[in-house]
């Protein structure tokens, strides 16, 4: 395979990226962090078509030579994506069954039964930031943007407050792809405990929560799911229900502040916070990059050439929401008025993100509630000063300071 660049480990200018990526083509050979090969995917089009492609699989254990020679150790970041055994990497009917199970804690019914809660999230930490000196400035992700989601997933996962503060660090951790061995073997041996020590808090004493539910199918009926599947189902569904939204609330914050005259159109009824935040998903959509699927059989390109049967692929979402052959030649702007032409921030086909439906919740109860109590919140120095996450899947901000 010929590899003309390596990604940035560090996702220093993502967008910029995204653009090197569409102009190699709709597909592009790169090296990933490690030395590991991908063919980055990087059009909407060709993305969407792989997505739903039989011959395209997530299990590396079945499909991946490079994985199953053993050269991607433990202290490996991308170890820490792939060794997990959940509907991440499963594949056909093993995947069906693991979806199956966390489904139920995603239904529109349950996902609008918690806008409440979201709602009362929200207001206690408005109330928080109110109660600061006028004209400080603060750092939303802290402050905001983050314990959010965090405590919305507790609340649905019945993770207990002195469990929190590890899930979320081993959280951020996961996403940084800048990490060296040591600290990505520490990270997966944490994840471990994380996992184990919530399954022995639920396990005696069950609660109304989708551990328990989870806890309860392992127990009774041992076929359906495994402990390890058990574990790192909990892992998924935690992680990527978490930090996504995160970035979200995050991006679409910044993205209004630094475009004023789109913040005036969704204040003045001109435009809909679901315009808002389906822009955002699109323009700065929370995972940049998701590693990783891999060939079953060879698959050719519209370009002639072919991804070879066992080759990785990298699905390029960041690329994709700014191609202009989906979104037009001004693709690279934030435009909430923009006619809908689908995104793929939460995935497409089968492995579709499952809270997508709660992420979109909590953004459309965050962004109101936060520009009500705030109207004149602006950005404390230049778009330009923020530093990114130290990742090229998680897509945001290390942290977003603003004068409330």
């Amino acid at each position: 395979m010929d590899v003309p660049f390596a990604i940035d480990p560090a996702g220093s200018d993502i967008p910029g990226e995204g653009a090197r990526l569409r102009a190699a083509g709709p597909a592009t050979p790169v090296t990933l962090p490690g030395g590991v090969t991908a063919w980055a995917v990087s059009h909407h089009s060709l993305i969407k078509r792989l997505l739903t492609d039989d011959r395209v699989s997530k299990d590396p254990r079945a499909h991946w030579p490079t994985w199953q020679r053993g050269e991607v150790t433990p202290d490996s970041w991308l170890h820490t994506w792939l060794g997990v055994v959940n509907m991440f990497t499963a594949y056909g009917e093993d995947h069906r069954r693991l979806r199956k199970l966390v489904a139920p804690a995603f239904t529109a019914r349950r996902t609008e039964e918690l806008a409440g809660d979201i709602e009362k999230v929200a207001g206690r930490l408005l109330d928080s930031m109110a109660a600061e000196p006028a004209g400080r400035t603060v750092d939303l992700r802290a402050r905001y943007a983050h314990p959010l989601p965090m405590q919305v997933m507790c609340r649905l996962f019945g993770i207990p407050e002195g469990l929190r503060p590890r899930t979320a660090a081993v959280i951020a951790r996961i996403f940084d792809t800048d990490i060296g061995p040591e600290e990505a073997a520490s990270t997966w041996q944490e994840i471990q405990e994380v996992l184990s020590e919530l399954v022995a808090l639920k396990r005696p004493d069950p609660g109304d929560d989708m551990t328990s539910v989870l806890i309860a199918a392992r127990d009774e009926d041992g076929t359906r799911l495994s402990e390890e599947e058990l574990l790192h189902t909990l892992w998924l569904v935690i992680s990527a229900g978490f930090e996504t939204t995160v970035n979200l609330i995050g991006n679409a914050v910044h993205a209004l502040l630094s475009h004023p005259e789109q913040l005036r159109l969704v204040t003045t009824g001109q435009a809909s916070w679901s315009d808002v935040v389906e822009e955002t998903l699109r323009w700065a959509p929370s995972v940049a990059s998701l590693p990783l699927r891999f060939a079953v059989d060879d698959i050719p390109l519209p370009d002639g050439r072919t991804i070879a049967r066992g080759e990785a692929i990298l699905p390029a979402y960041a690329a994709a929401g700014r191609d202009p052959d989906q979104h037009g030649e001004d693709a690279d702007g934030f435009d909430i008025t923009r006619p809908a032409h689908g995104h793929l921030a939460f995935g497409h086909g089968v492995h579709m993100c499952l809270g997508a439906p709660l992420a979109r919740l909590e953004a459309r109860i965050a962004l109101p509630a936060l520009f009500e109590r705030f109207p004149g919140l602006s950005l404390a120095g230049e778009p330009r000063d923020l530093v990114p996450l130290e990742s090229f899947i998680s897509n945001g901000f290390r942290a977003l300071p603003v004068t409330l």
